[in-house]
């Protein structure tokens, strides 16, 4: 679902209270994704009651949200119960790609960096496919693979010197030692 349209933006990791809210963890750096209003969908658990749009994916609306430790903790249109909201545990948030913000010049959600092959700008080694990314508070990490060899790569002009989405490829310039 997530290279067709949708991005993950969250996943339910809990519940809080009695009123239906739930822990969410979110993969965004913005909190606006989920301001009051926005929707988006999830895939429906067995048990719910909740109109379903195609095949399990439920769309839902965010009443409220406000941070919460290390996520927030949301209330969602249509969940009222602790028991509602239990069933959903677990459960991912998906957005649609075109109703995110445009990013600014030489910025990328993670997603789409996701699977780009990675060489070295001067000898064009091939070092891997990134498998993920991390943030560590100063900037993000690109975990790049290649079989079993793994390296992990700085997100930093200073290090990666192209990133062309079209040709699914990045370029980077390695410092000293890595």
């Amino acid at each position: 679902m997530n290279k067709s349209g949708f991005l993950a933006i969250g996943k339910i990791a809990g519940v809080h209270g009695i009123k239906g809210e739930v822990k969410v963890f979110s993969y965004s750096e913005s909190s606006s994704v989920f301001d009051p209003g926005k929707v988006f969908l999830c895939l429906n658990p067995p048990d719910s009651k909740q109109p379903v749009l195609s095949d399990k994916l439920v769309q839902h609306e965010i009443i409220w949200a406000k941070p919460h430790k290390q996520g927030f903790l949301v209330s969602l249109k249509g969940v009222g119960t602790r028991d509602e909201a239990e069933a959903w545990v677990g459960a991912e948030f998906f957005i649609e790609k075109a109703s995110l913000p445009e990013l600014e010049e030489g910025t990328y959600y993670w997603e789409d960096l996701i699977g780009l092959s990675v060489f070295t700008d001067d000898t064009e080694i091939y070092l891997g496919i990134i498998e993920a990314v991390f943030p560590t508070g100063s900037n993000d990490v690109y975990v790049v693979k290649d079989g079993d060899k793994e390296i992990l790569i700085p997100a930093l002009a200073s290090v990666v010197t192209a990133v062309d989405l079209e040709n699914s490829v990045m370029r980077v310039n390695l410092p000293e030692g890595l």
